[in-house]
């Protein structure tokens, strides 16, 4: 029981990484925070089938005050937050020249902003409490590119150099904050792929397949514990060796 009497919130909870790392989370002794647009209720009633305690809230995260606001009830709810994971993400794709202005800023706002609000609204009970872990899911799409995408892509950039800007404001404080940088996971975004996509991605793939959602998990689960006291400020892929630095 890794985190056993901690406190997690989880954006992007509903499905796909989100809800394996809160479940994750939740079977090594953490209470859950889940937020996500619609309340994520059946997610909160699995993991308080673990025996742990869950809060389901409807947030959109690029409302600063929805963000806020849900932040102070999730204290009052369980008194302190110990973990931040910042995952929840959309993206809505186009060529530079076709894309439109509500386009880029809809995908910076959720990806990029949501971030930035969650993460300062913690930051005030973790800096009380003198230590915490917030963890970034950030994408490959961050570190290499992707024509097609460059407003996904600027937000997953700008998370990378965000968690080592607040890693460096925090960490006096006993607060780690790193990325993760998923590949190509098997979740509903890449099952819209087609098949001759997917056989040209999976080329570029040294290990072959797609990720697993499990496999983000349990590498959140591991920057979440105590094992990773001395880690902050750091990127992680989970991408079966596409990018190789």
């Amino acid at each position: 029981m890794q985190l056993e009497n901690k406190v997690a919130l989880i954006t992007g909870a509903r499905r796909g990484i989100g809800r394996a790392i809160a479940l994750k989370y939740a079977q090594n002794g953490a209470d859950c925070v889940l937020i996500a647009r619609s309340a994520p209720e059946e997610l909160a009633d699995e993991i308080r089938a673990f025996g742990r305690r869950a809060l389901a809230l409807a947030v959109d995260v690029a409302d600063a005050d929805a963000v806020e606001t849900a932040v102070k009830n999730a204290v009052k709810e369980f008194g302190k937050i110990d973990i931040l994971v910042n995952n929840a993400g959309i993206n809505d794709d186009g060529l530079l020249i076709r894309m439109k202005l509500e386009q880029w800023q809809r995908v910076l706002n959720v990806n990029l902003s949501g971030a930035f609000y969650a993460t300062k609204a913690v930051a005030r009970p973790m800096l009380k409490a003198e230590g915490g872990r917030i963890i970034n899911i950030s994408s490959v799409i961050g570190q290499m590119g992707n024509a097609g995408q460059a407003n996904y892509a600027a937000s997953k950039a700008g998370l990378l150099g965000f968690t080592k800007s607040i890693a460096k404001e925090l960490g006096s404080r006993g607060i780690t904050v790193n990325a993760i940088a998923p590949g190509f996971i098997s979740t509903d975004m890449t099952a819209e792929l087609s098949d001759e996509a997917k056989t040209a991605l999976l080329g570029q793939i040294p290990l072959g397949k797609l990720g697993e959602a499990d496999d983000v998990a349990h590498l959140a689960l591991f920057l979440a514990s105590e094992g990773a006291r001395y880690i902050t400020g750091q990127t992680f892929n989970v991408d079966g060796g596409l990018v190789m630095d």
